[in-house]
């Protein structure tokens, strides 16, 4: 079966709100083998509206509809679907039950316009919204299933998930699944990644391989089609070791891992601590790594010095080094990070100095950046990065490649403690 998802929304072609529905029904439809061949998004006018379905029933089963169901003018999908259909509009007593009750539960008078939330398709199988007010509808006409869903991403993702996808399988039977695993990598640039894997490239069916470019990272994604995600995992597998083979010391994670995830998995595995020295970055690597819980067992804290005064007041490194180096070096680097272990007792320093950008700093171009890791028992290290991006899309990837040095250090500290 083939699916087009359309999203209905002027404010989806403004770029006032991102479409994240189609996002998440792809990833849905594709657990129950059905593909998805087009996202399609369409403003909230009936003519083009019409013109899109037109388009999508020749080239899809299913067609897949998010948003315009609500109560305003702007909110035509199921009155231009209904044309198109030729289908009868007619109020589904429950919904309108549900609508009445929500208004009286709140105490105020339900506006006229709030009724045409309870039309449905006539003879559609109506799905109920157990999140707001208007109900999905899905329908089969002649060869073809239309499905409606609301826009809100938390009325529309339950909905889909508990209501159009046992329907979907009721009316087709149950079909080869698609599952994926993602291989997160850092350090490396996509052109350099396919020509590393060009020989796995080459000879890929069943699993595809589809390298994906992301900010400060790559991504590659593993899919493959069986009758049970278990055999599809089997197949994935043999592909994925051959790929950890080429270039396994660029992958940090899969699927849902990030840098900042993997770093503090590391950490408590192994009930280490980590302090950090930050100056261009002014606390952006200490804010990463604390979005992720249980993160205080191991950062126990840190200073920004963004400043030469601070870099000696704070962290006490000596003003002939900084002098002599200069503030963006690797050795003041090293210097701040084997400071800030120190004064907070922690198994390993971080520290990032350099020029953020748009104007050089210290007599450096903007872009250069410089990564100290103090860790101990090992030898200090430092990194230099050449980045050639806008200022703040400086200073993040600066946190990226700052957690996958230090990702890369933990695991050679590891390999030591064994």
């Amino acid at each position: 079966m083939k699916a087009e998802i359309i999203a209905v929304g002027s404010e989806l072609l403004l770029g006032q709100i991102t479409n994240t529905n189609a996002r998440f029904i792809s990833a849905k439809l594709a657990e129950v083998g059905i593909d998805v061949y087009c996202h399609t998004v369409v403003g909230d006018n009936p003519k083009r509206l019409s013109q899109t379905i037109q388009l999508a029933q020749q080239r899809a089963d299913i067609l897949i509809f998010s948003g315009g169901l609500g109560p305003t003018k702007d909110d035509l999908t199921k009155q231009t679907i209904a044309r198109e259909l030729d289908c009868e509009l007619v109020t589904d007593d429950e919904a309108m039950k549900t609508i009445e009750d929500y208004f009286t539960h709140v105490g105020k008078v339900m506006t006229e316009n709030n009724k045409q939330q309870a039309l449905v398709l006539k003879g559609a199988t109506v799905l109920p919204n157990r999140n707001g007010m208007a109900p999905g509808i899905a329908i089969g006409k002649e060869d073809k299933q239309y499905i409606l869903l609301p826009g809100p991403p938390h009325e529309m993702e339950p909905m889909f998930e508990h209501e159009a996808i046992p329907y979907l399988l009721g009316v087709y039977g149950k079909h080869d699944v698609i599952s994926s695993k993602v291989l997160k990598l850092q350090g490396i640039g996509e052109s350099e990644l396919e020509v590393r894997i060009q020989s796995v490239l080459e000879k890929q069916t069943n699993p595809t391989i589809a390298p994906l470019a992301s900010p400060g990272m790559v991504k590659l994604r593993i899919t493959a089609k069986a009758k049970t995600e278990e055999e599809a995992q089997k197949l994935i597998l043999p592909v994925e070791q051959e790929i950890r083979s080429i270039v396994g010391e660029f992958i940090y994670g899969v699927d849902e891992d990030t840098l900042a995830s993997k770093t503090t998995e590391l950490l408590l595995q192994n009930d280490w601590t980590i302090s950090a020295a930050e100056s261009l970055t002014t606390g952006m690597f200490m804010a990463e790594l604390g979005s992720e819980a249980g993160i205080g067992n191991a950062l126990k804290g840190g200073v920004v010095v963004y400043n030469k005064e601070m870099k000696i007041e704070q962290l006490g490194i000596l003003p002939s080094l900084l002098d002599y180096h200069g503030i963006v070096s690797g050795e003041c680097a090293e210097a701040m990070a084997e400071s800030v272990r120190e004064r907070f007792t922690t198994t390993f320093g971080v520290s990032l100095t350099g020029a953020a950008g748009p104007e050089p700093h210290d007599g450096q171009p903007p872009g250069t950046v410089w990564i100290g890791i103090a860790a101990e028992g090992m030898k200090t290290a430092s990194y230099k990065l050449q980045l050639s991006s806008s200022r703040n899309s400086n200073r993040k990837r600066s946190v990226q490649f700052a957690l996958h040095y230090l990702i890369q250090t933990i695991k050679e500290k590891k390999e030591l403690k064994y």
